[in-house]
């Protein structure tokens, strides 16, 4: 496995007690602007409700979002082989792949001692027949056998969202907040003095399970975690005197309507 680090831990950081969660929602015409633009992108959906449709209510979820991110380094090895040609620096410098020191021999190959064992099986007399083989079965009569190392990196990533608006969790993945606490380290420590308790519950078992996770067939080389306030605004319209709603979310401002009322069936040709 990957050495240890050799550095002390640092001391843990605490998030704020008191976050800057004062994000000002959105006003009625950032709302309806970012409506017009999400309907205009969708072929099937009528114009109609955006031009006509009335706001009557809107309403403000601020979501913390709480991701842990941890890099961390796997190595497996397996025996390999390949022709022996008098030396193996060949074997070095492939992708991924190094060969560990003296673990290298070289052995006959299976294949060609097949091909023998077969053609000496037609020959009345084996020891006047290996002489008339061709001379290629001679030159590659011998394999370099060797122990290879594999090395992979990958970053794990888990999110913990609390949320009250109903907006479903892929949906607010794929936007990006505003961060109030960013802490990178070797190893991490649980969120500490965070005002919303099942935030830095979260926080704990998330971490707690990374390192059970990644530290039995790998090494854990640097973590991060991050706690983003994500601004969802539920808006409340009428259209044709029906009452419907969309949400806006994110910096992004992205959209979201399950009950758009002015949809039709296409198909492309």
């Amino acid at each position: 496995p990957p050495p240890m680090p050799s550095v002390p831990m640092p001391v843990p950081e605490h998030a704020s007690s008191h976050p800057d969660n004062n994000i000002p929602s959105i006003s009625e015409g950032r709302a309806h602007q970012a409506f017009e633009e999400y309907v205009s992108s969708k072929c099937c959906y009528s114009s109609a409700p955006v031009r006509e449709g009335v706001i009557t209510n809107m309403e403000s979820f601020n979501t913390y979002r709480y991701r842990l991110e941890t890099f961390a380094e796997s190595r497996s090895t397996k025996w390999s082989q390949e022709p022996y040609t008098g030396t193996d620096s060949q074997c070095w410098g492939k992708l991924l792949l190094k060969v560990i020191n003296n673990t290298n021999e070289t052995q006959m190959c299976h294949f060609c001692l097949l091909v023998l064992f077969i053609e000496g099986q037609y020959s009345k007399d084996i020891g006047r027949k290996l002489p008339q083989m061709h001379d290629s079965y001679i030159l590659l009569s011998q394999l370099l056998v060797f122990i290879s190392l594999k090395v992979k990196w990958s970053t794990e990533k888990d999110d913990y969202v609390q949320d009250s608006s109903g907006l479903r969790p892929e949906k607010l993945g794929k936007v990006s907040g505003k961060e109030l606490f960013k802490d990178a380290q070797i190893m991490v420590y649980p969120v500490m003095g965070f005002p919303d308790v099942s935030v830095a519950q979260a926080s704990e078992r998330l971490i707690r399970d990374h390192q059970v996770k990644y530290t039995k067939n790998s090494r854990i080389l640097q973590q991060r975690q991050t706690i983003e306030l994500i601004t969802i605004t539920k808006v409340n319209y009428t259209w044709k005197e029906k009452s419907y709603v969309y949400c806006v979310y994110g910096n992004e401002l992205k959209v979201n309507t399950d009950d758009y009322p002015a949809t039709c069936c296409c198909s492309v040709m």
